[in-house]
């Protein structure tokens, strides 16, 4: 997470899906005054999304600001130069209610609880706040995890969730009429080694199932083998990708609940009947 947070090149992919999302921002009407964005990566923000924006102060969420020396004159200096970034903000910084639009790129499928990123989500926007995601579904990386499944070798990356249950979730956080699609990305590559070397800059396996400890060269060999045995007649592998898209708005707060019925003690009613009624 730290390397890719500072890594000014955005991966071909994120970047991708980036545009691809920013395509759906037509549906905004309202235009925000605070843009927070919460992506994996630290890639100047898409032209789209700026442009749907003009008026907005964006801020980066960095969830890795709390581990880092301050930055110094020459940090702010070489950003400012960079341009078309956002201004840096610890996690721990962000005030409730303060964002109009969230944007998210490719990162929730990291949380290690998705619920509970959503809630945090939630609680940065203001009333009627807009969340706008991408994230990994199930049908990504399925030709590896099947590699994977026939060798006995564990679990290749976290579990990714479907796009049906984070539409469960995002109610449940609170989100409003949560919408939901997905499309399925086929990549090819030309070896094993790049496939490997592509994913390993994406990335690494976060699920606490996987296997402990350093692979050996020898694994790697049999792994790159497996995949070439893959290759279509083309000679080139293949790979999967389904990105999930999500947006909705923040719900407003549920008021203090109110019982379906009132119970009254025995004896209460009783002093209550032997009360005489005041004459009018």
């Amino acid at each position: 997470m730290q390397r890719r947070q500072h890594n000014a090149d955005l991966p071909w992919l994120h970047g991708e899906v980036a545009t691809r999302m920013a395509d759906r921002l037509q549906i905004i009407r309202d235009q925000p005054e605070q843009v927070l964005d919460w992506s994996e990566d630290a890639g100047a923000l898409p032209p789209a999304l700026l442009a749907a924006c003009p008026k907005a102060r964006f801020r980066r969420v960095d969830e890795t600001a709390a581990v880092r020396s301050p930055e110094g004159w020459l940090g702010k200096l070489t950003r400012a130069l960079r341009g078309g970034e956002a201004e840096r903000l610890p996690a721990g910084a962000v005030m409730p209610a303060s964002a109009g639009l969230l944007w998210s790129n490719m990162r929730l499928h990291l949380a290690a609880s998705p619920p509970e990123l959503l809630k945090t989500w939630r609680q940065a926007l203001q009333p009627e706040g807009f969340v706008m995601f991408s994230t990994l579904g199930p049908g990504s990386l399925r030709q590896i995890r099947d590699i994977y499944q026939a060798r006995g070798w564990g679990v290749p990356h976290v579990p990714f969730v479907d796009m049906h249950d984070l539409g469960d979730m995002m109610v449940e956080a609170g989100f409003a009429d949560p919408v939901m699609d997905q499309e399925v990305l086929r990549l090819t590559y030309v070896t094993p080694e790049a496939l490997l070397a592509e994913w390993r800059a994406l990335g690494a396996n976060l699920d606490p199932a996987r296997t402990a400890g350093l692979r050996t060269p020898r694994w790697r060999a049999q792994l790159c083998a497996a995949l070439a045995e893959t290759a279509g007649p083309d000679g080139r592998i293949v790979l999967d990708v389904e990105v999930v898209y999500g947006h909705a708005f923040r719900a407003p707060d549920k008021g203090p609940a109110v019982a379906a019925d009132t119970r009254i003690d025995l004896a209460d009613m009783k002093l209550m009947l032997r009360k005489p009624t005041p004459r009018k």
